[in-house]
């Protein structure tokens, strides 16, 4: 779905990436007179949203380490307000396009805190979200997981407890995209299909984009919203070398499947605690007959395209195992592949970048759809000069590498992360084995962060991609050096 007539290519706000935050963001403008067009490519190739499980949850993706920090505490309380934002944006995106089917498919949020996990990470994160909701005073319910009738996992990877998020839903992501962009357009946004391939200046101010076609759009302000790969056009500005962290891809592999209609599937998400680098598995249903499974994260420099058979083999295993035993006879309808942008730092970019004329609205890692209409809100009246609701001063673009956590809490939760990546994948080792392990990684792990930089330490997930990965790990040591020079 594009716009036949673009409006003689030229607009008041250009919109860059054409998934969940970038069209709340044109829709928001749309609907205040501004004359915007979002671009992108219909098929959206690198995008977070469509491979998403769609999740509105803040409490569910609550983990020891997000709390530990003033950072990670501004960007809990953000999702909080988010979630209080939902029904209103369905509803008014309802009214938009006289589309009223609800766009909601899970009622609430399982919890479920199994024996595959480690104590470290996914009973830590248990007590956190348990710790969180009563600090907010959310409602929750402690549940016995072996009441959940369609639940069958197998024994040895059961669940201990459980607890349910009455207040934590989830929205079919397809169709949300589908309805966005149909809301913009009777609006009297526009939408344009096709790629960025560099920004254009004129002097210290940025005026537009020039695209993959040679084509260039003409605009009062550009925002890039275009994710992972909003570091492409960040790149071909020299001035803004160091002054913003850099964006890598946490890439996703998710699964559509078709299950047995007349088996009654769970009506709510199940999912476990966010768990070794990644969103805990998840269970999305998707109507009558039909599951999201989810989702897998990698660290990886550059956004995928395609989906990796290791990454795929490990989420259905996982499921498999740790959900019910019999998915091995449903049938897989799409296996998805997401980008989720990741700071160098990992937290968001939402506002100016110090050049006139150009925002960013991106490294929002697993929390961009469910932030979505909040920061298209906040972005917007910021765009048009307008009070603004919510201080973002935390996430602006322009600034050092954020070092939420010392050097040592980051090398200990590589650590364990790398560990339970070992046991969630059945691993079988002599018993002295993993404290072997453990010291190893921890000595290599300390030796590696001394050696990249002797003052900055990246999130535990880029730390040990970087460790990995040489030409990555020059990445972010050439980052560092750029952004001294900056600032």
């Amino acid at each position: 779905m594009t716009s036949d007539n673009p409006a003689g290519r030229t607009f008041e706000v250009l919109v860059v990436g054409n998934g969940v935050l970038g069209l709340s963001l044109g829709l928001t403008l749309a609907r205040r007179g501004t004359k915007v067009a979002v671009l992108g490519r219909t098929d959206r190739p690198w995008a977070a949203s469509t491979a998403a499980g769609a999740m509105l949850g803040t409490f569910g993706e609550v983990t020891s380490t997000l709390i530990a920090s003033e950072q990670g505490r501004a960007k809990l309380d953000l999702g909080v307000q988010a979630t209080r934002l939902w029904d209103d944006w369905l509803d008014q995106l309802a009214e938009d396009t006289g589309e009223h089917d609800d766009l909601r498919c899970a009622d609430g949020t399982v919890m479920l805190l199994n024996s595959v996990g480690v104590p470290g990470i996914d009973s830590a994160n248990y007590a956190a979200i348990r710790k969180t909701l009563d600090e907010y005073k959310e409602p929750y319910e402690d549940i016995d997981p072996a009441e959940l009738g369609w639940l069958d996992p197998d024994p040895l990877a059961r669940p201990l407890m459980g607890m349910f998020i009455p207040g934590e839903h989830a929205v079919d992501s397809g169709r949300l995209l589908a309805r966005l962009q149909s809301a913009l357009l009777k609006a009297g946004g526009s939408l344009l299909d096709g790629f960025g391939e560099s920004l254009v200046t004129e002097g210290e101010r940025i005026t537009g984009v020039r695209l993959t076609s040679g084509d260039t759009l003409t605009a009062g302000q550009v925002v890039l919203a275009a994710g992972a790969a909003s570091q492409t056009l960040l790149d071909t500005v020299p001035a803004l070398n160091g002054s913003i962290p850099r964006l890598c891809a946490g890439v996703g592999v998710s699964v559509f499947a078709r299950v047995d209609p007349d088996v009654p599937g769970p009506t709510s998400v199940l999912r476990t605690p966010n768990r070794a680098f990644a969103c805990g598995l998840h269970l999305v249903p998707r109507g009558q007959g039909h599951v999201y499974l989810g989702a897998t994260n990698a660290i990886e420099p550059e956004p995928a395209d395609v989906p990796s058979i290791r990454d795929a083999t490990f989420l259905l295993g996982c499921a498999l195992r740790q959900l019910r035993r019999d998915l091995d006879t449903a049938g897989i309808e799409k296996i998805q592949v997401g980008n989720r942008p990741v700071a160098f730092d990992g937290f968001p970019l939402v506002g100016g970048t110090g050049l006139d004329g150009l925002w960013t609205m991106t490294g929002t890692y697993r929390d961009g759809l469910h932030l979505s209409p909040l920061l298209a809100e906040e972005m917007a009246r910021r765009i048009l000069g307008e009070d603004t609701r919510h201080d973002l001063s935390v996430f602006q673009p322009v600034r050092k590498p954020t070092q939420a956590h010392s050097r040592e809490d980051v090398v200990e939760t590589a650590v364990t992360h790398l560990l339970a990546t070992g046991y969630e994948d059945e691993w079988r080792i002599p018993n002295a084995w993993p404290a072997v392990i453990e010291a190893q990684l921890r000595a290599g792990f300390a030796k590696f962060a001394d050696a990249l930089d002797d003052e900055f330490t990246p999130p535990a997930e880029i730390l040990a991609k970087a460790q990995m990965n040489p030409a990555f790990a020059q990445q972010v040591r050439q980052y560092y050096a750029a952004s001294r020079a900056a600032h």
